[in-house]
C-alpha cells in the first residue's frame, strides 16, 4: 500500500496545530551541528495575512534564499536568520535581516507539490564570512543511492510540536525514484528525489524548504534538493523524505538570480 505523502490536503487539518501555524516538514534522530558547520543554513519565518509560520532555506550568492514553494505561498514578510546554529540566544554571529521580496516558481502546484520551489530575495546582499557563506547548486543529477546530508530546526519527534533550538543534521542516501515510488506511487515525478535516513531518521516539522547536500571531494558542498513534504504516516515512520530535485531548476534559480553557485 503506498503511504500516501503529507501534503495539503493533510495539513489543512494540522494547519494550527504547531507554534507556527502551518505544519512544516523534522530532524529526526540528528546531531547538534557546529558553528561553522553548516554556513549556508538559513531559517525563515514567515507572515500571511492571517498566520505566522517557519521554514528553512539555503543561502545562494550573497542576496537569495533557497526555499519550498509552499512555504512562501501568499507570503506578506520574511525574516531570515543566518550564521547561527540557534534560533534563540546570544549568538554575535547571528544575522537577521526582513524582506517582502519572492519568486515562486510558475507552475507550482500546492495539491502534488510538484515545483515546489521560490527563491527569496534579500533586500540587501549580506556579507560573507566565516560563519555565512553560499551554497553551490548542483550542477549534475547522477545522485542515486549516494551519501547526503539533511539539516535543519525541525522537531525532533512527532509528539513534541517544539521546534529544535539547535540546527540539526542527519546523514541520509538518496534512492532512486522507483524505489520512491514503492511508498508513495505515482505521486513521485521527476523532479522530485527521496532521501532515507538509518532507520526513522529524516526531516519534520519545521525542515521543509530546508537544503539536502551532497560534499564533493570531502569539501565542495552542493544543494541538490529542497525538503518538501514527508509520509502521512509521521515523522517517526521509516519512510523516505521527500525533496524537490534542485538539478531540474537550475536554469529557473539563474535566470533570477543570475548565480548557478
Amino acid at each position: 500500500m503506498n503511504h500516501f505523502i503529507f501534503t495539503v490536503s493533510f495539513l489543512v487539518s494540522a494547519l494550527f496545530l504547531y507554534a507556527y501555524g502551518k505544519s512544516s516538514s523534522r530532524i529526526i534522530g540528528g546531531e547538534v551541528a557546529r558553528a561553522g558547520q553548516f554556513r549556508f543554513a538559513a531559517t525563515i519565518h514567515v507572515q500571511t495575512s492571517d498566520s505566522k509560520f517557519f521554514c528553512g532555506g539555503a543561502l545562494t550568492g550573497n542576496q537569495w534564499i533557497i526555499t519550498s514553494g509552499y512555504w512562501v505561498y501568499n507570503a506578506e514578510l520574511f525574516t531570515v536568520q543566518l550564521g547561527s546554529n540557534t534560533l534563540e540566544g546570544d549568538d554575535p554571529n547571528r544575522v537577521t535581516v526582513a524582506t517582502s521580496t519572492y519568486y515562486l516558481h510558475p507552475d507550482f502546484n500546492p495539491d502534488t507539490l510538484e515545483n515546489d520551489i521560490a527563491v527569496i530575495e534579500l533586500r540587501l546582499p549580506v556579507t560573507l564570512n566565516e560563519y555565512i557563506q553560499p551554497i553551490f547548486i548542483a550542477s549534475y543529477d547522477h545522485v542515486n543511492n549516494i551519501p547526503a546530508t539533511s539539516l535543519g530546526f525541525g522537531q525532533i519527534s512527532d509528539s513534541d510540536p517544539e521546534l529544535s533550538n539547535d540546527l540539526r543534521y542527519i546523514a541520509t542516501t538518496t534512492l532512486t525514484n522507483e524505489e520512491c515510488r514503492l511508498y508513495y506511487g505515482s505521486q513521485i515525478t521527476d523532479n522530485m528525489i527521496c532521501a532515507s535516513g538509518n532507520y526513522n531518521e529524516g526531516t519534520c516539522i519545521g525542515d521543509t524548504g530546508g537544503p539536502l547536500v551532497i560534499t564533493e571531494g570531502g569539501r565542495h558542498v552542493m544543494i541538490f534538493g529542497v525538503a518538501s513534504f514527508i509520509s502521512g504516516n509521521g515523522c517517526e515512520s521509516t519512510d523516505p523524505s521527500g525533496y524537490t530535485r534542485i538539478y531540474q531548476y537550475g536554469e529557473w534559480i539563474y535566470n533570477i538570480t543570475g548565480y548557478y553557485g
